[in-house]
């Protein structure tokens, strides 16, 4: 007869509570830089010069065309053979904001494609510069209409933070499989690290969603 043993995993509850807060923080900064980086890249494409719309367009491709595991790996594994050495933490954080950046770009594009030519026209006859028609008029309305793809785009990079333990990085799934390999109870360990995934995706949302009207496009 199957037997489940729980409070045996919870017994680690240090250990899980390590893994959330690598988790939370893990996103908490690729979302700030990684949207940043989207912002930059989607103007460039849209409104930029020649050459660095073919530039953002590489990596947009490149990025969106290739596994996050592999990316993660490269910038670990594969770039201390240039000289370049980073902590599993570092690398993480530079995986997620890359991989969040190329497709917040494109979300970000489709927002600022779709604002009015007429808006655009009556902020040119206001004397607006370009820099402040973009930042004023054109980037609060798209980052409106494409707030929830943008959201969930963001959760979709959390749910990926698991795969950092690969690396080393103290997350979620890298606790929850150091208790497993000590207790040997795999299926309680990863289903409660999937109730606790599941629970942080719904908050993120939440709170993304409460976030965006009040202080991003003053709503």
């Amino acid at each position: 007869m199957i037997s489940f043993d729980f409070p045996i995993v919870l017994a680690q509850w240090p250990l899980l509570a390590k893994g959330v807060a690598w988790t939370v923080g893990l996103t908490a900064v690729s979302a700030v830089i990684g949207v940043a980086l989207g912002v930059g890249c989607a103007w460039a494409r849209s409104q930029g010069p020649m050459w660095l719309k073919w530039l953002v367009g590489v990596y947009v491709e490149l990025i969106r065309n290739t596994p996050f595991i592999v990316q993660l790996f490269f910038i670990f594994f594969g770039l201390p053979a240039a000289g370049v050495k980073l902590s599993p933490e570092t690398a993480s954080i530079i995986a997620m904001v890359v991989n969040l950046g190329a497709y917040a770009t494109e979300i970000i594009r489709a927002g600022i494609e779709a604002t009015p030519r007429g808006q655009v026209e009556a902020a040119l006859s206001l004397a607006l510069t370009r820099a402040q028609i973009f930042i004023r008029v054109v980037l609060p309305p798209a980052l409106r209409k494409v707030w929830p793809a943008l959201v969930s785009q963001i959760i979709i990079v959390m749910l990926g933070s698991a795969v950092c333990g690969q690396i080393s990085t103290e997350e979620l799934s890298y606790a929850a499989n150091l208790i497993q390999s000590r207790n040997f109870r795999a299926f309680e360990a990863f289903i409660i690290a999937t109730a606790i995934y599941l629970v942080l995706s719904m908050a993120l949302r939440r709170l993304m969603n409460w976030l965006g009207p009040r202080f991003l496009f003053g709503r």
